[in-house]
């Protein structure tokens, strides 16, 4: 007996929902970054960020769209740079990704319509199920990419987050020019 894996559509998100993104959410392990975390041998951890995904929360931010990192685990490091960032919502320590991310929508009084949520693993995939845009890294879980009408073609740590920052400041900019051509 064969089985075959079903792919999700890299691009089932239409310009319509993008446009329609207020709080871009994420996962921080294994989208924000590659899903290594190293443990030097007095207990200090280290991750490595991609400065092409940072540049692109800087731009939402600039643009007015509200960035969350929903994390399972604290980090210092995860802390540390979501503060250079400016990341508005660190929210560390929270296995429950979709309680975590509909609290934050309710304190934004955001629907599920306005929110992008990006994870890779099994417990991002009701959150990924509840945004309006849900989005799994490409080297996500099968549960998560079951889930998402999203996958970006770049790799987790390695501008997939820029990437969706991009859809979605190109979508409001397409946005901005209809109404101003009305």
């Amino acid at each position: 007996m064969t089985t075959t894996q079903t792919t999700p559509a890299r691009n089932a998100a239409t310009a319509t929902d993008w446009a329609k993104i207020r709080l871009f959410a994420m996962d921080v392990d294994g989208v924000l970054t590659d899903g290594t975390v190293q443990i030097a041998s007095d207990g200090t951890e280290a991750k490595v960020f991609s400065i092409l995904d940072g540049m692109g929360l800087v731009r939402l931010a600039r643009a007015g769209i509200t960035t969350a990192w929903i994390s399972g685990r604290p980090s210092e490091a995860t802390t540390r740079r979501a503060r250079e960032l400016g990341i508005p919502h660190l929210i560390q320590g929270r296995t429950d990704k979709l309680a975590a991310l509909s609290e934050l929508a309710a304190r934004l009084r955001l629907s599920p319509e306005h929110c992008a949520y990006m994870g890779d693993d099994d417990i991002d995939a009701p959150a990924i199920s509840w945004a309006g845009v849900g989005i799994a890294a490409p080297e996500a879980m099968p549960s998560a990419l079951d889930a998402a009408n999203y996958v970006p073609a770049r790799a987790a740590g390695r501008g997939a987050v820029r990437e969706v920052c991009e859809h979605i400041l190109g979508a409001h900019r397409g946005t901005e020019a209809a109404a101003v051509k009305q």
